[in-house]
């Protein structure tokens, strides 16, 4: 039984409709880190969406303390288009005793081709610890504006911290993205996997 309200369905079947527009997430590739130095994606990121998410699940690192990054390609071979972004973090120990929420101005980027920094902080190495989250880029193929990307990721930190980031930014360029590495500041991607989709 469905619930309608001046035309519009609120209610169908026990499911409520948000009213918000739903696109189609279409699975392109998946990379799954061994000992990883860098993991790439240098296809699939095209005109055909305007939207791309990058899900990173499970990332381990080999080293401790170590954190994930990102970088962008604008053409060439390098990941290095030029990036002005913004982050804040909140923390919680295991133990209960330490919490935060806090703007991490030191892992702003401002005009850099530095790889932008996803987990605001040391992801742990033990055999339990990782991060997992997610990283959306904007229109990677205008060549008309900046590419705008905004990333979400949790993490076990070598502390023992549940330590949340978000991170957004754009890259300052007119040129197309089309290519996008993962890697660590230390070490290599121990394990994990990062699934792309295109969101029609």
């Amino acid at each position: 039984m469905g619930l309608i309200s001046n035309g519009t369905t609120i209610f169908d079947a026990g499911a409520i409709d948000s009213g918000i527009a739903k696109g189609a997430m279409t699975f392109i590739s998946k990379a799954t880190a061994s000992s990883s130095a860098t993991i790439n994606f240098t296809s699939g990121i095209n005109s055909t969406y305007k939207e791309y998410v990058f899900i990173f699940n499970n990332i381990h690192p080999a080293t401790d303390n170590a954190s994930f990054y990102v970088g962008f390609r604008d053409g060439d071979t390098d990941y290095d288009a030029v990036k002005t972004s913004t982050s804040f973090r909140t923390f919680h120990n295991e133990a209960g005793g330490t919490t935060t929420l806090a703007y991490t101005t030191g892992d702003d980027l401002v005009q850099s081709a530095a790889f932008l920094k996803l987990s605001l902080g040391g992801v742990g190495a033990d055999a339990d610890q990782c991060t997992s989250g997610s990283l959306t880029l904007f229109n990677p193929s205008s060549t008309t504006f900046v590419k705008h990307f905004i990333a979400s990721s949790n993490m076990a930190a070598q502390d023992d911290y549940s330590l949340q980031g978000f991170v957004s930014g754009y890259c300052n360029t007119t040129a197309a993205i089309d290519g996008v590495q993962f890697k660590m500041n230390s070490g290599n991607i121990d394990a994990g996997t990062i699934c792309l989709y295109g969101i029609a």
